[in-house]
């Protein structure tokens, strides 16, 4: 079973990809970015270091440690600013 992980925004163009689909071997999300973390330095400042990271998880809010499961939809946004 699979999890799928999409990029939104300026992710798509930093970490070279809109989506991916990964082996459901995370329980949360924080344990499925310290893994994308290990892939380089674009990653791990995208992602786990980025404290104001936006995450949803099946389409609904979520925080890194928000539980996650095989099927699950998990998707990642840049900081969204507006005026």
């Amino acid at each position: 079973m699979m999890v799928n992980v999409l990029y939104f925004a300026s992710f798509r163009e930093m970490l070279g990809k809109a989506d991916e689909q990964l082996p459901a071997t995370h329980g949360d999300v924080q344990s499925l970015i310290a893994e994308l973390a290990t892939r380089g330095d674009n990653w791990k400042q995208a992602l786990l270091d980025n404290q104001n990271l936006q995450i949803a998880v099946n389409h609904d809010v979520a925080s890194r440690d928000t539980r996650i499961q095989a099927g699950d939809e998990v998707a990642f946004f840049p900081p969204v600013t507006g005026g």
